[in-house]
């Protein structure tokens, strides 16, 4: 509720007003640096969770310069509120233009990773909308510190930033159905957590799934060039959505380009299950077999499964059958392929000779995130200023009258 009353003030404030906000939020984040990482390093010593895990829930001193970095930014991003999207005027004199408007309020609900909490108030900020944040349990320490040094700010409208109580599920289950008061709801975290709010969500949701990501190699592929790409895509940081889990090879290059992709893994420490014909090919390298399920499972470790197919209709196939339509990649010197290839794969972003991760707000010139959406409706992809805004028409007359 008190989101929903900073609403109307939030609206008034200008471009200028907000950037000046998210400067000053920027600096604040610097000159806290060491009561984040203290209030970071409880949440690390109280969590439980496995080492691959913590890495989501771990602020470093790069991690928050990147923090204070991505305010900056969307400070110097064009503000999309009250935009004129397109205007016209009618036989009858009338004048019609669509404008882009706030959301109103967002809710978001993420497990683990702190910096979502100041990467999403920017974005809303920026929109004029209002923000209630629903962190995990886990990460309750960093998202109050990091809330509170937020809020802080002088000029900041009331409730414009409201963070939940992470302790209870019943949070979640008040925010994803207080419609009249949340205009739409983005969940942030692993399959069951997105799900439980798609099925019992009342207020609108914009889904942000899981990445089931593939990469392809083409025959045609520049070994050295597939090579880069494979090991950045599933080891430059094995936790997050947009790494790599799944690799398909043609049948054509297998028996070469098998064993040493297998070798490159392998020295790398990253684990590697092969269907029938990839350990077949890597024959004497430690493969573990692939179960039915690997080809459906987002490891978010350092764990990649391979499989030998036949050709680009087959791969392609694979791929809108497995992933999560969240990236994939093809490698390929095959202009026709890759053209293809991306025009048929039915993700949310699509990549021809470049790392899955790069499907990022940041990569993509966003300044930073909300998520990375794989549904179709009302954004798809990573999702920034644009898509936090609605649109509505504005009328001018002169007296007209419809007969």
């Amino acid at each position: 509720m008190r989101a929903r009353g900073a609403v109307p003030r939030l609206a008034e404030l200008k471009t200028a007003e907000k950037n000046s906000l998210l400067l000053a939020m920027a600096d604040a984040v610097e000159a806290n640096v060491e009561r984040i990482l203290a209030a970071n390093r409880h949440d690390l010593e109280t969590s439980g969770l496995s080492s691959a895990t913590q890495d989501r829930l771990l602020l470093n001193a790069e991690r928050i310069n990147s923090v204070s970095r991505g305010l900056r930014e969307v400070a110097k991003l064009a503000d999309p509120v009250y935009q004129v999207i397109e205007e016209w005027t009618r036989p009858n004199g009338l004048r019609i233009r669509k404008i882009r408007v706030p959301l109103g309020v967002v809710g978001i609900i993420y497990e683990s990773r702190p910096n979502v909490t100041a990467d999403t108030v920017a974005l809303t900020l920026k929109t004029n909308n209002a923000i209630v944040l629903r962190g995990g349990r886990e990460a309750a320490s960093s998202n109050q510190c990091l809330v509170e040094i937020l809020s802080g700010i002088e000029g900041l409208p009331e409730g414009a930033i409201e963070l939940l109580d992470s302790t209870t599920r019943e949070s979640v289950e008040q925010l994803i159905s207080a419609r009249g008061l949340v205009d739409v709801v983005i969940p942030r975290g692993g399959p069951e957590l997105i799900s439980y709010v798609v099925q019992n969500a009342t207020v609108p949701v914009i889904e942000t799934g899981a990445g089931n990501c593939h990469i392809f190699i083409d025959e045609s592929a520049d070994f050295e060039v597939a090579d880069r790409i494979v090991i950045n895509a599933k080891t430059q940081r094995p936790s997050v959505c947009n790494a790599a889990e799944k690799l398909l090879v043609h049948q054509q290059i297998a028996p070469a380009y098998v064993p040493r992709i297998v070798k490159l893994l392998l020295q790398h420490g990253v684990e590697v299950r092969g269907d029938e014909q990839t350990r077949h090919y890597a024959a004497g390298l430690n493969l573990v077999p692939t179960e039915s399920e690997d080809w459906d499972e987002e490891y978010l470790r350092l764990c990649i499964a391979i499989c030998v197919v036949g050709d680009l209709a087959q791969a392609i196939s694979h791929i809108n059958r497995h992933s999560t339509k969240h990236s994939e990649a093809i490698l390929t010197r095959d202009e026709e392929n890759a053209d293809r290839f991306l025009r048929y794969v039915d993700s949310a972003a699509v990549y021809w000779n470049a790392s899955t991760r790069f499907s990022d707000g940041g990569e993509f010139g966003f300044g930073t995130e909300m998520g990375i959406s794989t549904q179709k409706l009302h954004c798809r992809g990573p999702f920034g200023l644009a898509e936090l805004t609605s649109s509505k028409f504005e009328v001018i007359g002169s007296g007209q009258l419809r007969i």
